[in-house]
């Protein structure tokens, strides 16, 4: 993947590292500040009365959606800002929570990762409920879109003509012939579950070897395009999927969960008719749309604004 998309999944995994740099930088605030502690890990003043800020987080995917998103609701005659690149998942909650953001495209099973690490839902609406339960009271969410960023085992283009995959195939049809073939990744996807022991696990698929690469980076698309992995976790909405002609398999399973864009939004920030604009924009979003968007702004390098607005007009959602 490339090192924008990389940087996207970086985001979303709350370590016990960023947890205690977070604790940190708060008690340090805290320490500073003549008032009470906050639990907010920036401060940050509510958004204006009126206007509607959509925040981003700190890669091209997010900067986009949050564009696709704040466009839809310009469209409805609602005053909009916008809070790009604001950086990671503790802070885009905080700033949520405190009001200086009042709407957040999110992946569902990042911020559930983030809000409830031991949560295992098995489909996308108990997704939806699990995030619920655990949500800061002032925030809510909508409509799940059919577009996910996740994990994915896919093939390279030779793999794929010459066992007859395609994007109708799932991982289980790697069954009888993975035992030819190398898959690559991250050093983790060998021993975690969501990798080489939920293959084996889950879809019996057990490969010959594995390349520790990186995180769908460029070492592993290089390896692919080499023919030195056959089969690699490449994020779903990669625009070197469709550049390279590359193959994702399908995950009837649910190995690699759920990563369904979803936006965030604070309790009563948005009319009615804001909530139905962005609703409706996530029914017509799904991964393949994504990826050519996406593909529109870190490859031909389009102005993400444009290619938001240009995709709405297209659909009839301006």
């Amino acid at each position: 993947m490339t090192s924008t998309a990389k940087s996207s999944r970086s985001t979303t995994r709350h370590t016990g590292a960023a947890a205690a740099a977070l604790a940190a930088v708060a008690a340090l605030l805290a320490g500073c500040s003549s008032g009470g502690t906050s639990d907010d890990p920036l401060a940050g003043e509510e958004a204006e009365a009126g206007t509607v800020v959509v925040g981003s987080n700190n890669f091209a995917e997010s900067t986009l959606l949050a564009d696709i998103y704040g466009e839809a609701l310009k469209a409805k005659g609602i005053k909009v800002g916008y809070k790009h690149n604001i950086g990671s998942r503790e802070t885009t909650y905080g700033l949520m929570k405190n009001g200086s953001v009042t709407v957040l495209p999110e992946y569902n099973g990042a911020l559930l990762a983030y809000l409830d690490a031991e949560a295992a839902p098995k489909t996308v609406e108990e997704t939806t409920k699990a995030i619920e339960a655990k949500l800061d009271a002032k925030l809510t969410l909508l409509e799940p879109s059919p577009a996910q960023n996740k994990d994915s085992v896919t093939v390279n283009a030779a793999t794929a003509k010459k066992h007859g995959l395609t994007a109708q195939s799932s991982i289980g049809d790697l069954r009888d012939i993975a035992g030819d073939l190398v898959i690559g990744g991250s050093p983790e996807f060998q021993t975690r579950h969501q990798g080489l022991k939920g293959l084996k696990t889950v879809y019996g698929v057990e490969f010959k070897s594995f390349k520790a690469l990186d995180a769908g980076g460029p070492l592993t698309l290089a390896a692919l395009r080499k023919n030195t992995v056959q089969a690699a976790d490449v994020f779903t909405t990669d625009p070197a999927i469709t550049k390279e002609k590359l193959v994702v398999l399908k995950d009837p399973e649910n190995l690699f969960g759920f990563q369904n864009v979803q936006p965030l939004v604070r309790e009563g920030s948005l009319p009615k008719e804001g909530a139905e604009a962005l609703d409706a924009v996530s029914r017509k979003l799904d991964t393949a749309t994504l990826r050519d968007l996406d593909a529109q702004v870190q490859t031909e390098k389009k102005d993400p604004l444009d290619v938001a607005k240009e995709w709405l007009r297209s659909q009839g959602l301006v």
